[in-house]
């Protein structure tokens, strides 16, 4: 995964649709689109994961969850939660070539992850966050610098970021930025995901 911004989707609080998001954040730079869809049937899945296929030429498209759409739209990877397929199960699936991102929250669940092979690590959520539908408890930015120190694989911080904390995400050593409702809820997703490109440059 490239230092940057990296977009993440969600049906419940996007204003102008799912596509029209990811085709704002690519041209105004992320480096990752993850296609995350807890409420479609899996046929509206893939279909919608084709079309961003179609938009995400230049930047990988992660799937979440989903091993079967990520095969299916042809995209470059998935992104696995702790209720997901075990990373081996997924790895054997997805092959050596496509990208294979995990969620962690403590540094012994890092660095099983990186041994096992993981591309990317998913940490968080860093702040207070219901983006999810749940109330998770943040695991705080010292747990960024903690998993830095003892993996080098990518780091992705996600959970309650915005504008005003990022600065505290990068210097705790993320490489790569997830902000969710600071970018979707905005009236012009574009810029926004524009403001978070800019501070990764």
């Amino acid at each position: 995964m490239t230092r940057g911004y990296y977009f993440i989707t969600d049906h419940a609080l996007s204003r102008q649709g799912v596509i029209n998001d990811v085709r704002d954040a690519v041209q105004a730079g992320a480096v990752g689109v993850q296609y995350r869809n807890k409420i479609s049937t899996t046929r509206d899945m893939y279909l919608e994961a084709c079309e961003l296929r179609k938009i995400c030429k230049k930047i990988p498209l992660i799937i979440n969850d989903r091993v079967d759409i990520a095969l299916a739209a042809d995209a470059d990877g998935v992104h696995l939660g702790g209720k997901d397929l075990p990373y081996e199960a997924a790895r054997s699936l997805m092959g050596k070539f496509r990208i294979v991102g995990v969620t962690v929250r403590s540094v012994d669940a890092a660095v099983d992850m990186e041994r096992e092979g993981a591309d990317y690590l998913g940490v968080g959520p860093i702040y207070h966050s219901t983006t999810k539908g749940t109330s998770i408890a943040p695991i705080g930015v010292s747990m960024i610098r903690d998993i830095k120190k003892a993996c080098l694989v990518p780091i992705a911080a996600i959970g309650g970021i915005n504008l005003k904390n990022a600065h505290e995400c990068l210097d705790a050593g993320a490489d790569v930025l997830c902000a969710l409702s600071a970018v979707i809820t905005a009236d012009d997703v574009k810029a926004e995901v524009a403001k978070f490109c800019a501070l990764l440059r």
